[in-house]
């Protein structure tokens, strides 16, 4: 696999992108963590564990379509996309533009038919419970995950697309273990207007090397 496409690089998507996940599953993670007054830390991994299975599968839906549609000039197509989608990620981690909100609300009318499924698991009193309500919630429409889900859709394989967002599920872990565990003070440190800027260059900086311009030079 090429260094763009690498497992590690996705963990550090993951990682960078924590500040966006913090607004979208922080409440949801921060309740699953904190039952009657208990620091309930195998809901909270059962939660997130499900999260990530659901990301997993998600990549390996697009993978089977990037596999099905191989091809150089596709592929060119699609990690170009995918390097500005990454870009429009950053620039909204870092609330310096929020165009990437009207991409959320493409997923809006799936999530309307998944949501009241995952209503249902609240309150969570199991473990088993929460990871289905973590599988439920990671299809929640998000910016970062529909970016790094056509990212991983490059790599044109549903075995390594599933792996790479696996990855990337995995490197949101952390942050959301962390506010599940210390809710408030995680959530006022990833909303601090420097850490966002700082995980938002990142995330551009990555978006614009995922863009493959000396092929696209070569195609021109």
């Amino acid at each position: 696999m090429s260094e763009p496409l690498s497992v590690v690089t996705a963990f550090v998507l993951g990682l960078l992108g924590s500040a966006h996940c913090m607004g979208m599953c922080g409440g949801i993670a921060a309740t699953i963590g904190l039952r009657q007054h208990q620091k309930r830390i195998d809901h909270l991994l059962g939660y997130n564990f499900g999260r990530v299975i659901s990301y997993s599968i998600a990549g390996a839906l697009v993978g089977s379509l990037g596999f099905l549609l191989k091809g150089e000039i596709l592929g060119l197509a699609l990690r170009t996309f995918a390097g500005l989608l990454l870009i429009a990620m950053g620039l909204y981690i870092a609330k310096w533009w929020q165009g990437l909100l009207q991409v959320e609300k493409l997923g809006g009318y799936a999530w309307r038919f998944i949501q009241p499924f995952a209503a249902r698991l609240l309150p969570v009193q199991s473990a088993k419970q929460a990871i289905t309500l973590g599988f439920f919630w990671g299809w929640l429409p998000c910016g970062l995950v529909y970016s790094t889900l056509l990212w991983s859709a490059t790599a044109q394989s549903a075995s390594q697309s599933a792996l790479l967002m696996l990855a990337f599920g995995v490197g949101t872990m952390p942050a959301m273990l962390l506010t599940g565990i210390l809710a408030q003070q995680a959530q006022s440190l990833l909303a601090n207007q420097y850490v966002r800027s700082i995980s938002g260059l990142m995330v551009i900086v990555f978006g614009i090397y995922t863009i493959p311009f000396a092929g696209l030079q070569a195609l021109l």
